[in-house]
Formats: C-alpha cells, sequence, structure tokens
C-alpha cells in the first residue's frame, strides 16, 4: 500500500512539476515570425513556416529536416541547390521552428499530411524530389509510399526509421509514459542544449547554428512535440514501407556518415536487404551532421 501511495505522490509532483516547466516555456513569437524569411501558410492543422528559392522553372525539391532541429539546418545545402537550378522549398514540421504547436500525436499521418498540404496549397502537382534528413527521412520514405506519384525521386540523409541511438534517457522517456514525459519536461531541455554544444563544429556552415538549436527548446510545445515524435514516428520500423518502395520503381538514393553515432550504418544494412536497387553512399568521418557539417559532399554525391 505504501508503495502505491509513493506512486501516487510521485505522479502528482511530477505533474506539478511538468505544469511549472511547461508553463515557463515561451509562447510563439510574433515579432520573429515577423522578421522571419520566407512565407507562412495556414494547413489544416495549423501555421507552416516555408521558404522556397531558386528559380521558378526549375525542378522542385522538397526538403523535411529531422527530430530536433527546424529547416534552418538545410541553410549550407541551399545555395548549391539553387546554382545548380533547383526550385528548393523547405520548411519547418509541426511542434518546430516557426510553425504552428498543434495538440494530439506527431507520427506518419500528420507529418505526411504537413507535406502534401504544403504542395497543395503552393499548386505544385508536378513530381518533385523529395530529400528527408534523419526523422525528415523517415517522414520522406512514408510520404513516397503513399503519394508516389507525386515523388520523382527520394533522397535520404542518415534516414531514421531502420535503427537510432538517441540515448538512454530519450528513449527512457519515450518508453514510460507519465513519468517520462515529466522527466523530459524537467530535463529534456537541458538534455539537447548540450548535445548542441557538443555535437561537431560546423565551421559556421549554419549560421549560429548551436544558439538556434538551443532556443528551440525553450519555445512552448517544442517538448512535447520532439517526445511524441519519438514515440509515434521514430518508433515505427520504416522496412517494410522500403520494401515497398523496392517494387515501386522510385529511384531512392540514400547518403550516411561513416561515424555516425545516432543513425548508426547497420541502418544502412537494414535498407540494403529491404531495397536492394537503392544507391547508397557512405561519406568518410561524417557523423549525423550531414546538411549542416558535411554540405558539400553531401551536394556532390547527391547532383554528380
Amino acid at each position: 500500500m505504501e508503495a502505491i501511495w509513493a506512486l501516487v505522490a510521485l505522479g502528482a509532483l511530477g505533474g506539478v512539476a511538468r505544469a511549472a516547466v511547461w508553463g515557463a516555456e515561451q509562447p510563439m513569437d510574433g515579432a520573429a515570425r515577423n522578421a522571419a524569411p520566407g512565407q507562412f501558410v495556414g494547413l489544416s492543422e495549423g501555421v507552416t513556416h516555408y521558404q522556397f528559392e531558386g528559380p521558378e522553372d526549375g525542378p522542385v525539391i522538397l526538403c523535411i529536416h529531422g527530430l530536433t532541429t527546424p529547416s534552418f539546418v538545410f541553410d549550407a545545402m541551399v545555395p548549391g541547390l539553387v546554382a545548380r537550378g533547383y526550385r528548393v522549398l523547405r520548411y519547418d514540421l509541426y511542434g518546430r521552428g516557426l510553425s504552428d504547436r498543434p495538440k494530439g500525436a506527431y507520427d506518419v499521418h500528420r507529418f505526411t499530411g504537413q507535406s502534401i498540404e504544403l504542395l497543395d496549397a503552393l499548386q505544385i502537382d508536378a513530381p518533385v524530389t523529395v530529400l528527408g534528413y534523419s526523422m525528415g527521412g523517415a517522414v520522406a520514405t512514408a510520404l513516397t509510399q503513399a503519394h508516389g506519384a507525386r515523388v520523382e525521386r527520394l533522397v535520404l540523409l542518415a534516414p531514421g526509421g531502420l535503427g537510432h541511438d538517441l540515448g538512454r534517457f530519450s528513449e527512457w522517456c519515450a518508453a514510460v509514459p507519465v513519468l517520462g514525459d515529466w522527466a523530459f519536461a524537467t530535463l529534456g531541455g537541458w538534455v539537447l542544449r548540450r548535445d548542441a554544444r557538443n555535437a561537431p563544429d560546423t565551421a559556421g556552415a549554419v549560421r549560429d547554428l548551436t544558439a538556434r538549436i538551443q532556443a528551440e527548446t525553450r519555445g512552448r510545445g517544442y517538448m512535447r512535440a520532439v517526445l511524441s515524435s519519438l514515440r509515434h514516428m521514430l518508433s515505427v520500423d520504416q522496412a517494410v514501407t522500403h520494401a515497398a518502395l523496392a517494387q515501386s520503381g522510385v529511384p531512392v538514393t540514400a547518403i550516411w556518415g561513416a561515424a555516425d553515432t545516432v543513425i548508426p550504418l547497420q541502418a544502412m544494412d537494414r535498407l540494403a536487404r529491404a531495397n536492394p536497387s537503392a544507391r547508397q553512399e557512405v561519406i568518410e568521418g561524417a557523423g549525423h551532421d550531414l546538411p549542416s557539417g558535411h554540405s558539400a559532399e553531401v551536394l556532390r554525391l547527391l547532383l554528380g
């Protein structure tokens, strides 16, 4: 009986602490939206921030970012893509950057729906190249499988959905309801800020990258969106989806970092078994920061 009351007390304490932490988060900054590059569009689940850059008649490449870093993670890649004639469309997933933070599960239906609604809102009917990074790779894979007629080519940078190692703390929080929510609300921001400080120096390839990632963790709804994405998006095994894509004939290119500890190279082997026709490349010495820290190598492999 004492153990039950102890759990009840701990849960109550967790609820109070969680409310205190999330209540201290900063709301969406209207001034930041007004000063932001790009544009905003209202979709069925909220406002989405996007940027559309490059020649208006160029082939469209849709760039989908990962779990924690918004679309500015592609800053170093965009000039090279534009220089090769691409029309680059990148946007902030719900819960990140300057896009809204709707309630509910951050799952494959929410993320693929956002992508398709954005293409429809911008009246992009011709098939596009879809580029997904990290968790964005899982979103891009699911999007291609569900809406193959809208996708000309799939490009994956260290894609999620085939195995990952996000650390014991994040994995425990995602696996444990209530207490995991409390722990992630209380300590998750500190963990993400620490990881950002310890990440490899991108030598200015993305302006103020570390500071901007750290600022994300203090935005209202961000930590909840990340935790929900861990539970409902990254927990889904994409091997079956990749096998289905192998039958569809959509060209797939995957680029990996040889020293990536977040998405280890075992995931590359799983993709090879699921889709033997996928073209796979490895950048030696690269970690998980492919678009920001190794943009030149990625562009060389992507564009030939």
